[in-house]
């Protein structure tokens, strides 16, 4: 294994790799030395340990701080996840059930079309909800009770259960409302106290006070990449979700926007990864069998009009022949490999496609296609 890579000169890339992983170097020295990334953190995990952990690049906006292996950085999407798992513990417990109607939950939902909305819909991006409505557009970004009431008010876009689009910014609102109206419980609080610690992930929705000195800077490749996504229409209410300077406040840190403000590391989403199909894992021990199969089952395959392709998801994750993952929209992106049973993550600051997470999994014999809104 090594330490530290870099020619004199250069930015430096920090960590070890073990033999056999040298590419993987490589690659991320070469996207660091090029300027194409300005901090991130890759990490790989096989056989229960560690076997590629890098850091590269800078934490904070000024070019102070070096990104290290304990870096907490937002990776958008990648958070959708986590919120699936904090609905399966309700259903787990006997509070929620996949396949009931939400408004028996939450009454003040079922109206306009939505009275068959079922969990499942919501954990599948079939509820017809994929962005919020145009009445929540005065709504500001951490009004959490202004736009979980504007989804409860609101009319499907189609039929729940007709058609599919990954629910970009409602996803988490609407968990969250569900779980407080059936369960008595918040997002917020199932991952952070039951979640988090039964998976020991060093993840947090609402990052607290003694670690917002972790918390990475985001910043834009381009000024112009978020007018240039696919996505673009789905991100606009409300007002702020890919302005940077609202992602980097501490009121943003410390809220819980669920479908994209999870902060973590790359060691933790990639340990994660490693772990997810397990049977003797801890996904499977905090869900149980029957959910823990559930979860990365197939659920639906048809045409993700916000990802642009068709797409196959399972509860909480994209699912292929190759892989099991899941992106963020600016170029974070955690798989496990179903052809070499490895799990990975690539979290960076930096805001672009998914190019750089691309190239490592190319590096590692993977294959990353539709795996974030680009």
């Amino acid at each position: 294994m090594s330490d530290a890579f870099a020619r004199p000169g250069e930015p430096q890339v920090e960590g070890f790799v073990a033999d056999g992983y040298d590419k993987v170097r490589e690659v991320f020295q070469k996207l660091v030395h090029d300027g194409r990334e300005t901090g991130a953190g890759v990490s790989v995990w096989r056989d229960a340990r560690e076997v590629v952990r890098l850091s590269g690049g800078w934490a904070d906006s000024s070019r102070r701080r070096p990104w290290s292996a304990d870096t907490l950085v937002q990776p958008y999407s990648l958070s959708k996840s986590f919120v699936t798992l904090a609905a399966l513990v309700a259903v787990r417990d006997g509070s929620l059930a996949l396949d009931e109607p939400v408004a028996r939950y939450w009454p003040e939902y079922g109206v306009r079309g939505k009275d068959r909305t079922t969990l499942r819909h919501v954990l599948t991006h079939r509820a017809g909800q994929p962005r919020f409505p145009a009445e929540a557009a005065g709504l500001d970004l951490l009004d959490d009770a202004g736009l979980r009431e504007s989804l409860a008010q609101a009319a499907p876009e189609y039929v729940p259960g007709t058609s599919l689009g990954e629910h970009a910014l409602t996803y988490g609102h609407l968990v969250d409302g569900i779980l407080r109206a059936g369960a008595g419980t918040t997002l917020g609080e199932t991952f952070n106290e039951v979640v988090r610690p039964a998976l020991d992930l060093d993840a947090w929705f609402g990052v607290p006070d003694d670690q917002l000195g972790r918390v990475a800077d985001l910043e834009y490749a381009d000024p112009d990449w978020p007018h240039r996504l696919h996505a673009a229409p789905w991100l606009q209410i409300p007002d702020g979700t890919l302005d940077v300077e609202r992602a980097n406040s501490r009121a943003w840190r410390q809220t819980v926007f669920g479908a994209v403000n999870l902060h973590t590391t790359a060691t933790a989403m990639a340990r994660f990864f490693a772990e997810l199909t397990a049977e003797d894992g801890p996904v499977r021990t905090l869900l149980g069998p029957e959910l823990h199969a559930e979860l990365l089952a197939p659920q639906v395959t048809d045409f993700d009009e916000v990802f642009g392709t068709r797409i196959t998801w399972t509860l909480g994750f994209v699912r292929d022949h190759g892989k099991i993952a899941k992106g963020g929209i600016g170029g974070s992106a955690a798989w496990w490999s179903r052809r070499h049973h490895h799990g990975c993550a690539y979290l960076t600051r930096r805001l672009d496609d998914h190019s750089r997470a691309a190239e490592i999994a190319a590096a590692l014999g993977d294959d990353l296609t539709v795996v974030g809104e680009d």
